[in-house]
């Protein structure tokens, strides 16, 4: 579904990503791992359209969006891809639900069937009873799976997600890389995850390692 070819991505004289080729197929989770300074989340932002490369393709279903227009990139993100943080980058003026809801109605859906489907996912995450609570109101647990629901709410392509149990504790940890099983067997959702957590790593189905600028090697997990 997704392919790099060559990529490759220099700061000033630093050359973060050299020549990385990987494939991501539907369905599949891939955990990204390695030092910092790697090359991880360079790697995630090319991946997601955040960034561009300085050379090399970026495609999905066979289309190069390397070449893409802001406006047609922002479009294709918003459609194709959702993104989890290390911290949820929740809205602390709205709700929960009204957060999940956001990129619903950026992409032009109507008031009620962006409502429709943040409820479905509140129900899904085992947040029915949160959908009126603010972020402040919202353990650290509750806010990442909002942030996972509001990654979810456009039927996305893949979410990439860059350290999304950094923030939290052991508990949460698990809860999340729980969601993260769910979602991929229930919904057959992509997920691709770069992470420093040795435990959700080895929940992938490939780990992919980077270590200067290259991918050092591959571990397929059974």
């Amino acid at each position: 579904m997704i392919e790099l070819v060559n990529i490759s991505k220099s700061f000033g004289n630093l050359n973060v990503l050299k020549d990385i080729s990987l494939k991501v197929n539907n369905g599949e989770v891939i955990s990204i791992t390695g030092p910092s300074g790697a090359g991880k989340t360079t790697l995630l932002q090319i991946m997601g359209s955040l960034d561009k490369p300085d050379g090399g393709k970026v495609m999905y279903d066979g289309c190069d969006i390397t070449g893409l227009k802001e406006k047609q990139l922002s479009a294709f993100r918003n459609r194709h891809i959702g993104f989890v943080f290390q911290f949820h980058q929740l809205l602390p003026e709205f709700n929960a639900k009204e957060n999940i809801m956001i990129p619903s109605l950026i992409a032009g859906n109507s008031m009620s069937n962006a409502a429709a489907r943040a409820d479905e996912l509140l129900e899904l995450l085992g947040l029915a009873e949160r959908g009126s609570h603010k972020p402040s109101e919202l353990s650290g647990g509750e806010k990442q799976r909002i942030a996972v629901a509001r990654a979810l709410v456009n039927q996305p392509d893949v979410i990439l997600a860059d350290e999304p149990s950094g923030s939290l504790d052991s508990h949460n940890r698990q809860e999340l890389h729980n969601l993260i099983l769910k979602l991929r067997k229930d919904l057959g959702q992509t997920f691709v995850i770069v992470t420093h957590d040795d435990s959700l790593a080895k929940l992938a189905d490939r780990q992919i390692r980077l270590l200067d600028g290259r991918i050092e090697g591959q571990i397929t997990n059974v």
